[in-house]
């Protein structure tokens, strides 16, 4: 590790095999956690490359746990975190919604590092058993149309570097791979990430994947739709400056969609949306963020269609009963 850090603290990079050896030999534990918090802590100083990720999305997907699912075509609605803007679970609500409209999502999460909650812990404050047992997730499928995926149950990298990312509570390359090392490796993905920089480095992979995605940041800095401000997306129809006016909706107050402070609070919110309590803005940033979902699986349709569909499975309660089903299994 000292002549890792040594290349790192040079600014020199490393090739895609490299980065693939260096992230299995942390899984398999051959640092101590000093030598893992350096290497994290230097990558918080400079840009990592392509190849770099390349490499450490590599090494993460050989090593963990394989998911077989037998639903054709799965989406994941998953963000980078790390925009720092303590939002509510939008992405995790979103993932019901597009559960209750009908399409199959496999929802890759994890404990909140960087921020008060992650997906992983409103589930889990709200009475979800994590499992990787695939009769289990292959169940939830069939009956709510969606399966969660706790992520350190899949990836031994994950219960290494999960104390030093604690620790660390910044946002570290780990928040970068989150989204792209889905186990159940789903045909389709929506990803948030926090910066136009990383957005395009995502482009980058995507473009050379059969994946159908879209890749959303917001021109503010959030890693999702926030209505905050005008977003930019990519995808395979290029990249597109969304604005908020032009979708028909208000610009938000960022106090609209606070509420990830603290792990209660959140999934107060999170019952709220799913039980029609929810504040206009809540709802329709929920709902954006499923539209832009389910416009990914089907490009053909329009947002506003898109939208409808959503906006459907919230108010008729589908989305709520997809919820249930997953908890209740």
């Amino acid at each position: 590790m000292k002549a890792i850090l040594n290349h790192l603290f040079e600014h020199k990079t490393f090739s895609r095999e490299q980065s693939k050896e260096i992230l299995t030999n942390i899984a398999q534990g051959q640092y101590n956690a000093t030598q893992m918090a350096a290497f994290m802590t230097a990558y918080c100083m400079r840009t990592i490359t392509v190849h770099e990720l390349e490499g450490f999305r590599d090494a993460m997907l050989e090593l963990c746990l394989p998911v077989q699912l037998d639903a054709g075509d799965l989406i994941d609605l998953c963000g980078t975190g790390g925009d720092g803007k303590d939002t509510f679970n939008i992405s995790t609500l979103a993932s019901f919604v597009v559960a209750g409209a009908g399409y199959k999502v496999a929802k890759h999460g994890n404990y909140g590092v960087s921020s008060g909650c992650g997906s992983s812990n409103v589930m889990e404050y709200l009475g979800y058993q994590f499992t990787n047992d695939m009769d289990e997730l292959s169940r939830g499928l069939d009956r709510a149309g969606i399966c969660f995926l706790h992520a350190p149950l899949f990836h031994p990298a994950m219960k290494t570097v999960a104390p030093i990312r604690r620790e660390l509570s910044v946002k570290t390359f780990f928040n970068m791979l989150g989204p792209m090392v889905n186990p159940a490796r789903p045909k389709n993905q929506m990803v948030g990430v926090y910066n136009l920089e990383l957005a395009r480095l995502y482009a980058y992979l995507y473009q050379r994947s059969d994946v159908k995605y879209t890749i959303v940041n917001a021109l503010d800095g959030y890693d999702e739709i926030s209505l905050t401000g005008d977003f930019k997306t990519f995808s395979s129809q290029g990249e597109q400056i969304n604005s908020i006016a032009g979708l028909g909706f208000d610009k938000l107050d960022p106090n609209e969609i606070a509420g990830g402070h603290t792990v209660a609070g959140s999934a107060e919110i999170f019952m709220k949306v799913l039980n029609g309590e929810a504040s206009t803005a809540q709802n329709n940033v929920v709902l954006c963020n499923a539209a832009l979902a389910i416009r990914t699986i089907t490009p053909e349709k329009t947002f506003a269609d898109s939208f409808y569909e959503a906006e459907d499975a919230l108010l008729s309660g589908k989305a709520l009963k997809s919820f249930k089903l997953l908890l209740d299994q």
